[in-house]
């Protein structure tokens, strides 16, 4: 193995979250496990540095090559699932996305019936930062839901609903507009419990009728049509990373 002074190369940890395997901490975990091997040594001291493009890494066994960053955002369209198979065989996200895009990572799932703005990316500190719930970065939603819920249900909303699995809150409620079937809600969130939307709505008497994410943190869907992707600019990447904060400001 190359390298063991502090000022030569780059931590194994680094190398494979920038190679999109896995988060910084998830890398640690492999490394503890002894899956990680260097010039074929296994690797199990956390911080052993190496050189890129020096040093053969391997996880499991397969050679792993540092990627250049990558980051799209997809619309997804209701009826798909956020996974990459499927056993009964149903749409993925995955099966719409180009074959470039196979190798990379969803930030923060969205569930089937769910439709809306997708982030998938290769960088793992960035992608765990995103979604990890002490960064509190914003998720907005509009809901369509049955009924239209007064002034008491948006502030129940707001003030906190009690969950099968704890307290939750929406950070701002808006009422956008009135439909025949009932309202179109504006909901910002600031984590990402399994159908929390869905839940909150349905404790306010208000079921769920549609409901598409609009905004992942600095990110917007715009007028991105279901089904369609893009690869995201370098301001919108930058300000992701300092959302996640893994990149400080300029």
């Amino acid at each position: 193995m190359t390298a063991s002074p502090e000022d030569a190369g780059i931590r194994i940890q680094k190398y494979l979250s920038q190679a999109g395997v896995a988060s910084r901490r998830d890398a640690e975990k492999l490394i503890l496990q002894g899956r990680v091997r260097v010039n074929g040594e296994v690797v199990r001291t956390l911080g052993t540095r190496m050189q890129p493009g020096a040093d053969r890494v391997e996880v499991d066994g397969a050679p792993v090559g540092e990627a250049p960053p990558e980051w799209i955002l997809f619309h997804k369209p209701r009826g798909t699932l956020t996974t990459r198979t499927d056993p009964q065989g149903r749409a993925t996200v995955y099966d719409l996305l180009p074959r470039k895009a196979r190798g990379l990572r969803y930030v923060g799932r969205l569930d089937r019936d769910t439709e809306g703005l997708l982030l998938l990316t290769n960088e793992g500190d960035a992608l765990h930062g995103l979604t990890h719930p002490s960064r509190e970065v914003e998720r907005e939603y509009e809901a369509w839901v049955r009924g239209v819920p007064g002034p008491e249900a948006l502030r129940r909303l707001e003030g906190g609903v009690e969950l099968e699995d704890g307290p939750a809150r929406a950070h701002r409620v808006r009422l956008l507009r009135k439909t025949r079937e009932g309202a179109i809600l504006s909901l910002v969130l600031r984590e990402g419990r399994k159908r929390e939307v869905r839940r909150l709505l349905e404790a306010v008497e208000c079921p769920v009728l549609r409901l598409r994410r609009v905004r992942f943190g600095p990110v917007r869907l715009g007028t991105l049509e279901p089904g369609a992707w893009r690869e995201l600019t370098t301001d919108e990447i930058r300000a992701l990373k300092g959302a996640a904060r893994t990149e400080k400001p300029s």
